[in-house]
């Protein structure tokens, strides 16, 4: 029999029935002897504790101890001397077991065995059904039955605290941090709990979220408990305040296998590295180029950013592509900025030390030499290596070519393929020498033939490529061109080995353009077999068994000459558009269910899962637009909006987005108006986006304002484009009527959108002068995203009431919000965005602590240039120059105005105060010099560039640029 007594107390039968104990006096009792299984309890123990006021008697006590006995069988239930005693092993009691548990549990900890230890402890976990001794909740005087539950449920939070710290140092912090929120909030002054809440955020990126936490934490033991924190806390909070965010690029992929036959060459191409800027690898497909280049980044000791080309298909992404590797995005949170991505690219590597690897760029050839060319001329340390089958003609290009492997790397090579799928594979030299030399000892192909081994013996290998091949010696001599159809012809001989269903598995994952996740494959690859059968997860496994697919970090993925053979036979069998249409289902539903979460708490994980698939997106709208799907390519935009904007690629999908819209003109599919708002929204965020944004804007803002009626009714689809078509309008000189169509939204049911009418809402009494009710919608905007967890929309109107508060001597509170926005843009990786704040901060604090506000700014200045930022760097240097200037260096004050001015696109609304305070400054810098003249024309330059944004110079005008009082009394009184 068993026993559970935490959570309400049940006695277990062997065959999992429940064995009948009858009341609450029965239960008590039973749960008090089962908190120490076989010791015994004294009788009179028993009573008071079960009735403190004295009111069981002795024989009262003895009646339910007979009834008790009566229901488990007298073997249970004990008498000892003057007392009782459960009659049952601790194992058999849920509590002891949970104790084991939790003492292994946490010895596996210590001995960092960490899979063990969680295991352990969710096992432990699981036990529980609700709080301990549950039957005895209502003795509240009982002080054993009230200490044993304390001591159950102390041991139950630590133990929760150890398996937590067990995922962490697993890597698990993503999904540690919201369970770590909701036992902070329950224990706030348990300071292991905040530790482990800080290292998650701090894991995540979140290094400002995590400080707060900290400030929290020593709050309240200050002003509850008049301690400090203890010492972990401290050390903590003091690698949280050396803590230099920067961003998280790609290095070079993990090898599953060893690097054979090559080891010189690595020390060679490095060495060539030294001398040259730019080294490409060539040779035919398979020999080993991205391998080797594998290995030379990995040996190198600068740093290290590996660029995948394959999955391309259109060079115009090629920018956005080295963006994403470096780790950067293409755009601030804001809309527009008028950058493209290889100014973005320019900026952030001028000054870094950096090997850049571009990884199969033949089929990109000439747009791959042009980026390449452009950035080795403007990043002076900047390195490339480059792999491609020909050569880049660029100027100053070293080539090395990639030539098949020696014959003894060849066979070692063979021999460690066929050893992994053979144990004890032996076989005679001559005969695997001669197998490899039928391969041209192409790395590709030999690992092709070695991993059929597991289903053959090597001579039937060896004679089976013979046949297939034509061959029986070696060809020493053969041309790139003829080694490349050697590997075909290998290609197509594994292939022809494959069964049916492995054929069509494998055909149909040639869509994917960069591999997938397992549950991708399974929604694209799956097709009715011979038999009837749907495929299933087997068939992939046996693929990847077979070397046609390899899994690795948790997604599978098909090497380029595979994927072309297989793209050949799809196309053969002719389901290309059966294939493709399975792989635009799973697209659109990716996005279609990431697309609420994005607006939630859910937005860092959906954020990420966006991204792993984000290849997959391309290549389903370049699909779409290529087929003249139009309604497909709309219907994908639309939901993966939210995602683009937020994680700063919208300019990846500009150039397809204006396909569309040059293909549908101004007569959209029927039903989809908010689509084709999302795609002109998406069009404009491109290099040329004007045109479209300009031909097709008035039309989206017709349909946009059917599918979002400011008079109530159903709202549209895709709430994320109402917020959007507010910033891209808010630049027009006629911004009233976006503002009063998303404005008018705030009767929704939708808590998101609410929150978002109310940010818009709030700039209208703004500009008539109206701050405190401006302040109340935007309160209202803050609380919305903060309850819905969008940490986007939160930045964005966290950053507004930082400026309001600074406006009406809040320094302390213009700081506190801009904190708060700062721990968001963090968690985004908006890098851009948090320097940008960062500037605000130094604004803010610059007249009480100027050493604080050059900290602020440089720091803003040093995240601008590593995330390409022109128009934050630009900000940056603007308060640096006002410092220079306040330091009485008016000619360093007067270069970094200048610079400052140089780096700000003037048509961005964005960007219009630091256009007006540079110049501005640059007025002062005069002024200083005693060119009064030059003076006066800075100050009315600067007027003006303000009034073409805000429509005037009068002060609640110029209040909605963010500028100081003194910068609107300077323009105000220069205003032509």
């Amino acid at each position: 029999m068993r026993f559970s007594i935490l959570g309400e107390t049940l006695a277990l039968r062997d065959d999992g029935t429940e064995v009948p104990l009858g009341g609450p006096a029965r239960r008590a009792l039973l749960t008090l002897l089962l908190v120490r299984p076989r010791e015994v309890v004294a009788a009179d123990r028993l009573a008071d504790e079960m009735a403190p006021d004295g009111a069981m008697s002795a024989h009262a006590l003895q009646s339910q101890v007979s009834r008790l006995r009566a229901a488990l069988g007298p073997a249970v239930i004990e008498r000892a001397g003057a007392g009782y005693r459960a009659a049952v092993d601790p194992e058999d009691v849920d509590a002891g077991r949970f104790e084991r548990l939790v003492r292994e549990g946490r010895a596996a900890l210590a001995g960092d065995d960490l899979l063990r230890s969680v295991e352990l402890l969710r096992g432990a976990m699981e036990l529980w059904r609700g709080p301990a001794l549950a039957d005895l909740a209502h003795l509240t005087e009982a002080d054993a039955a009230r200490a044993a539950g304390v001591r159950l449920e102390e041991l139950r939070l630590g133990a929760v605290e150890d398996r937590i710290e067990a995922e962490l140092r697993l890597g698990g912090h993503r999904d540690a941090v919201a369970e770590l929120r909701e036992l902070t909030g329950r224990h706030p002054l348990r300071e292991r709990l905040a530790a482990l809440l800080i290292r998650a955020l701090s894991a995540e990126g979140g290094q400002a979220e995590a400080l707060a936490v900290y400030e929290e934490t020593r709050s309240r033991l200050a002003e509850e408990l008049g301690s400090d924190p203890s010492a972990e806390l401290v050390s903590l909070h003091r690698e949280l305040l050396d803590f230099d965010p920067s961003p998280a690029q790609v290095g070079p992929p993990a090898q599953l296998t060893s690097f054979v036959g090559r080891a010189d060459e690595v020390a060679e191409v490095a060495g060539m590295l030294r001398v040259a800027r730019l080294v490409t690898l060539v040779g035919p497909g398979g020999v080993g180029k991205t391998r080797l280049s594998v290995e030379v980044a990995a040996a190198a000791s600068d740093d290290v950013c590996f660029v995948e080309l394959a999955p391309l298909r259109d060079g115009a992404g090629l920018p956005q592509a080295v963006l994403a590797a470096l780790g950067l995005r293409g755009s601030g949170l804001l809309p527009g900025g008028g950058q493209g991505p290889f100014e973005r690219l320019a900026t952030a590597l001028a000054d870094r030390m950096l090997l850049l690897v571009l990884d199969n760029c033949e089929h990109l050839a000439e747009e791959a030499a042009a980026l390449a060319g452009r950035l080795l001329a403007v990043c002076p340390r900047l390195r490339i290596l480059a792999t491609s089958r020909e050569p880049l003609s660029v100027i100053g290009e070293h080539l090395w070519q990639v030539r098949p492997l020696e014959d003894g790397a060849a066979v070692r090579l063979f021999t460690e393929r066929a050893s992994a799928v053979r144990r004890g594979f032996t076989a005679a030299p001559g005969r695997v020498e001669r197998i490899c030399a039928a391969l041209d000892n192409l790395p590709l192909a030999i690992e092709l033939a070695a991993a059929r081994l597991r289903t053959m013996d090597v001579e039937d290998l060896a004679g089976r490529l013979d046949d297939r091949l034509g061959v029986a010696s070696a060809r020493a001599n053969r041309s790139a061109d003829e080694r490349h159809r050697t590997l075909r012809s290998v290609v197509a001989w594994s292939w022809g080995l494959l069964s049916g269903p492995e054929q069509r598995a494998a055909r149909r994952f040639s869509v994917f353009p960069a591999g997938a996740a397992s549950r991708a494959a399974l929604a694209v690859c799956r097709a009715d077999g011979e038999d009837g059968e749907d495929l299933g997860s087997e068939v992939l496994e046996s693929l990847v068994d077979k070397s046609l697919l390899e899994f690795a970090g948790g997604r599978l993925r098909m090497l380029e000459t595979i994927r072309a053979y297989g793209a050949e036979r799809l196309e053969e069998a002719g389901e290309t558009a059966s294939a493709n249409a399975a792989h635009a289902r799973y697209v659109l539903e990716l996005a279609r269910a990431a697309d609420p979460h994005l607006r939630g708490a859910g937005q860092p994980e959906w954020l990420d899962r966006m991204a792993a698939g984000h290849g997959d997106l391309l290549a389903a709208l370049r699909r779409a637009v290529g087929e003249g799907s139009w309604e497909t390519a709309l219907e994908l935009l639309a939901p993966a909006s939210a995602y683009l904007w937020i994680r700063g690629v919208s300019g990846s999908v500009a150039a397809q987005a204006a396909a569309v819209l040059d293909a549908v003109g101004d007569a959209p599919p029927a039903g989809l108006g908010e689509e084709y708002a999302a795609c002109v929204l998406l069009a404009a965020a491109g290099p040329g986006g004007l045109a479209p944004w300009r031909r097709h804007r008035a039309r989206a803002g017709r349909l946009l304002a059917a599918a979002w009626p400011q008079d109530g009714g159903a709202g549209g689809r895709y709430p994320v484009v109402l917020l959007l078509w507010m910033m891209r309008n808010a630049a027009e000189a006629d911004p009233l009527e976006a503002f009063a169509l998303v404005s008018a939204q705030r009767d929704r049911p939708d808590p998101w959108v609410r929150a978002v009418a109310a940010y818009v809402a709030g700039f209208g009494p703004l500009g008539a002068g109206d701050p405190a009710g401006a302040e109340r919608a935007f309160a209202e905007a803050a609380e919305g995203f903060r309850a819905a967890g969008d940490r986007w929309g939160g930045a964005l109107v966290l950053d507004v009431l930082a400026g309001m508060a600074a406006a009406r001597g809040d320094r302390e509170g213009a700081v506190a919000l801009t904190d708060e926005a700062l721990a968001l843009t963090e968690r985004l990786g908006a890098l851009e965005d948090s320097a940008d704040l960062l500037v605000n901060r130094g604004d803010h604090v610059v007249d009480a602590d100027p050493a604080q506000a050059g900290a602020d700014y440089a720091r803003a200045a040093a995240l601008a240039r590593r995330a390409g930022g022109s128009a934050a760097l630009a900000a940056a240097l603007r308060g640096l120059g006002d410092l220079a200037l306040r330091d009485g260096d008016p000619t360093e004050a007067g270069r970094l105005y200048g610079e400052a001015l140089e780096r700000i696109d003037p048509h961005w609304v964005k960007s219009a105060g630091s256009r007006v305070r540079a110049l501005v400054g640059l007025g002062r810098v005069a002024q200083a010099h005693g060119d009064r003249a030059a003076a006066r024309a800075r100050y009315a330059e600067a007027a003006a560039a303000a009034s073409a944004v805000v429509g005037g110079t009068g002060p609640e005008a110029l209040r909605l640029l963010g500028l100081p009082r003194e910068v609107v009394d300077t323009l105000v009184a220069h205003a032509p």
